[in-house]
């Protein structure tokens, strides 16, 4: 009788459903035996996913009235919560990590490897919290040069990385000095079907937090008084709403048969954040949807210029406004089958095979 390898999964958080979480639900489908650790868990957001009838090991975080929705907060005390876990029995450490949960300890020399989603972008970039890129005060200097510190003997506990794209993987090397493949996220772009003829809105979608810098959009489309729908909840929705002028709608959460529709239909979907890939970016070109995108991170490898997209070189509204008009007076040139074919690169059975060889060394 063959006995099955013992799998602990680890991702930083189970707070909301994104794009690192849709990653996790589909390794689930690899190991369907794998347990499930996580430092914080709101199981209400994961109700009719894989995740919802699974009994998930969180740390004592979980138990502080604040932890869920101040989770960053906590950022001091997680590298020492992490190395908490017992790890023991497992005979295959797979960690998804944006933060600190690569960082669990290997007692018995089981495999550990880490998919990562970005070393933690606090720390490793100039990315305030605040979305903005200037200058970090004394005291959290202080605690990130002493994070890095532990994140780099963290990382040398790990056997193996992977990335989510190339910029990750140049993010590893630069942290880590360590080679990361890349295996691109999984993409369900059989979902998403092109409708003809397409409406004159535009679309993005996204988490409302401050480094998407959504903010950017709104003023962009409120000067061009082009209209424009906001996918996504989060902090950033009230400050977005007050800035938002009548051409501009902002949904909040929106379930995936409407975002489908919604993607189907836009006449471009607009990205100002500096992605470490963007499963939204390869969403929209599923949908026959046409990207306009700030020309850093995951964007420079998933949209082809003048083919399924455009790239515009600051994170700026300015430079967003110039990307638009040019788009308005070159939309009709993107062709449905150009776009629709670049986005099954990202499909999911290429992520399943490619996933399946890293974690068990092949």
């Amino acid at each position: 009788m063959k006995i099955e390898p013992r799998v602990a999964f680890i991702i930083d958080s189970l707070l909301v459903l994104g794009g690192g979480e849709k990653v996790l639900t589909t390794a689930l489908e690899l190991y369907p035996c794998a347990d499930i650790f996580t430092l914080v868990h709101n199981p209400s957001v994961f109700v009719n996913t894989p995740i919802a009838p699974r009994m998930v090991k969180t740390s004592w975080l979980n138990a502080l009235p604040l932890a869920h929705t101040y989770y960053r907060w906590f950022l001091p005390v997680m590298p020492a919560v992490i190395e908490r876990f017992d790890l023991y029995t497992y005979d295959y450490i797979v960690c998804f990590s944006y933060a600190v949960a690569h960082g669990v300890v290997n007692h018995n020399g089981a495999r550990h490897v880490s998919y990562t989603y970005t070393p933690m972008r606090y720390a490793w970039t100039d990315l305030n919290l605040n979305g903005t890129n200037t200058r970090k005060n004394l005291i959290l200097n202080g605690f990130m040069h002493a994070f890095r510190k532990w994140d780099r003997e963290a990382a040398s506990r790990v056997h193996a990385f992977a990335s989510i794209s190339q910029t990750i993987s140049k993010r590893i090397a630069d942290a880590y000095q360590r080679a990361a493949p890349v295996i691109y996220p999984p993409v369900e772009v059989e979902r998403f079907t092109p409708v003809h003829p397409r409406e004159a809105y535009y679309i993005t979608v996204t988490r409302l937090v401050p480094h998407k810098r959504v903010d950017l959009i709104v003023e962009a489309f409120s000067k061009l008084n082009l209209p424009l729908i906001v996918v996504g909840d989060g902090p950033e929705l009230t400050r977005l709403q007050r800035m938002a002028t009548s051409n501009i709608q902002l949904l909040g959460y929106t379930p995936d048969e409407k975002l489908v529709e919604l993607l189907g239909r836009a006449r471009a979907f607009v990205s100002v954040a500096a992605e470490d890939f963007g499963i939204a970016i390869v969403e929209a070109q599923a949908a026959g949807c046409p990207v306009i995108a700030y020309g850093k991170g995951g964007a420079l490898e998933t949209v082809i210029p003048n083919v399924t997209g455009v790239h515009f070189a600051e994170q700026t509204a300015e430079a967003l406004i110039q990307a638009v008009q040019e788009f308005e007076r070159t939309h009709p040139y993107f062709q449905v089958d150009e776009l629709v074919q670049n986005a099954r690169r990202y499909r999911k059975e290429r992520f399943l095979s490619e996933f399946n060889k890293f974690v068990m060394g092949g």
